[in-house]
C-alpha cells in the first residue's frame, strides 16, 4: 500500500522459538514486509499451531528491516494468473486468510507482543492493534489507507479502533485516512508504549520475559475475559470470571502463587 522500489519476491515469515517464546518475523523488507498470500498462510498456520502448544508462553511478531508491515500485497495477489477473480472471491477467501490472522492474534490464549518500526499499514496496522501489547519505535507510523484506495476497511479495523481510541479518532483514521505517529498512538491508547531510538529491542525483550514467566493459563483466561467483556453485560462478565477462576485455581501456578505469598517471595510460575 506504500510506494516502494524493492523487488517483487514473495517473501516469507520466519518462525523460530527461543525457549517458551515463539517469534514470527515478517521477512520481505524490500517491499516493507507487505504480506503475500504465502506469508499470510504461514502466519495462520504458526498461530494455529501455537494455540495448541502447551510449552509456549508468549508470542512475538515483528518485521524484518526498517518497517513492521505495509499490509497485504494486493497488486501481486490480484494479478497472479492475469484473470479477474470471480464474484464472491473476497467473501469466500478473506475469512480464512487476513481476517483469520487478526482473529487468532486476538483470541489465542497466549500473550502476543508486536514490536513496530517504521510503517504499520492496513492489515499490518490492525495486526499491531489486535496484539495484547504493541511497543513502537518513536519513528513508527500507523495508517489505515483503505478508503484512499477506494475500498472499505477490513481486517478488524472497524471493531478494533473504536474500542481502543473512541469513535471520533477512529473516524479520523478510517474515513480521513490520517496517519498517526508513535507518540500520539501511545497517548491515545492505540498502542502499549513508544520507545526511543535504539531501545525497542531491549524493551520488547523485557516485556516478553515478564509475560513468559507469568501464570500462562491465568493470563490466557484473563485475555479471553477482557475480550468477552467488550460485548457482555456486567452479570455476564461476572459469570465468565467465575468459570475462569474455577479453572485457574486448579493450576500448578495457582498453588505456586499462594505458596510464594505465604513465604513472602517472588513466585516461579511454570505455565502449567
Amino acid at each position: 500500500m506504500i510506494p516502494d522500489s524493492g523487488s517483487d519476491t514473495e517473501g516469507s515469515v520466519v518462525v523460530r522459538r527461543e525457549g517458551a517464546i515463539l517469534h514470527l518475523v515478517m521477512d520481505r523488507p524490500a517491499r516493507r514486509n507487505s504480506l503475500s498470500q504465502a506469508m499470510i498462510d504461514t502466519l495462520v498456520t504458526a498461530l494455529t499451531d501455537a494455540a495448541a502448544d502447551d510449552s509456549l508462553r508468549a508470542v512475538h511478531i515483528s518485521g524484518a528491516g526498517a518497517d513492521f508491515c505495509s499490509g497485504v500485497d494486493w497488486v501481486a495477489g490480484n494479478n497472479e494468473n492475469g484473470q479477474r477473480p470471480r464474484t464472491g472471491d473476497l467473501v469466500r477467501r478473506i475469512p480464512h486468510t487476513a481476517h483469520r490472522v487478526i482473529e487468532l492474534v486476538h483470541t489465542i490464549q497466549l500473550p502476543v507482543v508486536c514490536s513496530v518500526r517504521g510503517w504499520a499499514v492496513g492489515l499490518g496496522c490492525n495486526l499491531a492493534l489486535a496484539a495484547d501489547f504493541t511497543v513502537a519505535d518513536e519513528a513508527a507510523v500507523f495508517w489505515e489507507p483503505f478508503l484512499g484506495r477506494g475500498f472499505s476497511p477490513d481486517s478488524g479495523s472497524t471493531w478494533l479502533l473504536p474500542r481502543l481510541i473512541g469513535l471520533a479518532r477512529a473516524r479520523r483514521m478510517l474515513l480521513l485516512g490520517e496517519k498517526v505517529n508513535a507518540a500520539d498512538a501511545a497517548d491515545w491508547g492505540l498502542i502499549h508504549d513508544r520507545i526511543g531510538a535504539g531501545e525497542l529491542d531491549d524493551a520488547v525483550d523485557a516485556l516478553l520475559t515478564r509475560l513468559a514467566s507469568g501464570p500462562t493459563v491465568a493470563l490466557g483466561l484473563a485475555k479471553q475475559a477482557l475480550s468477552y467483556g467488550q460485548h457482555a453485560t456486567l452479570p455476564q462478565s461476572l459469570t465468565q470470571e467465575l468459570f475462569d477462576l474455577e479453572l485457574s485455581c486448579r493450576t500448578q501456578d495457582f498453588k505456586e502463587g499462594l505458596a510464594a505469598f505465604r513465604q513472602r517471595r517472588a513466585p516461579e510460575f511454570q505455565g502449567r
